[in-house]
């Protein structure tokens, strides 16, 4: 009996098709898998930045916080500059700390601190002349 090349194409890839059975439904999980862990890396990232963008925001209060109180400090110069303890409302469990370790330096510190996290601290600088001469 003649072959033909056909045919026995036919025969030989019965063989393998038999062994490939639930590859496709295999290659599915597996892409489905690769795609789940791409989905929780990015919402892993998501929650990161949220965190880092409110950590930011704290510190641009603070910082704000910091400017608006030695602003009120130049407008009024004639005031004596004891150290302070403040509470700060913007910031949770904030709080404005102000030193005058040497005439004309003032350092100013804010804390604060999140719920769940680390405290946190702001720290300013300022050299101020109060010595007049009239």
């Amino acid at each position: 009996m003649y072959l033909t090349h056909f045919k026995w194409q036919k025969m030989r890839s019965k063989k393998p098709a038999k062994l490939q059975h639930g590859s496709v439904l295999l290659e599915a999980l597996i892409a489905v898998l690769i795609f789940s862990m791409g989905i929780l890396a990015v919402a892993g990232l998501q929650t990161v930045m949220l965190k880092n963008t409110s950590d930011a925001n704290y510190r641009a209060q603070a910082s704000h916080v910091v400017q608006s109180r030695l602003s009120q400090i130049l407008t009024n110069p004639m005031a004596t500059h004891t150290a302070t303890n403040e509470t700060v409302a913007s910031l949770p469990g904030g709080e404005l700390t102000i030193t005058e370790p040497t005439v004309g330096r003032l350092n100013f510190v804010v804390t604060w601190q999140a719920p769940g996290q680390d405290e946190h601290s702001y720290t300013a600088n300022a050299s101020v002349n109060f010595n007049f001469t009239q």
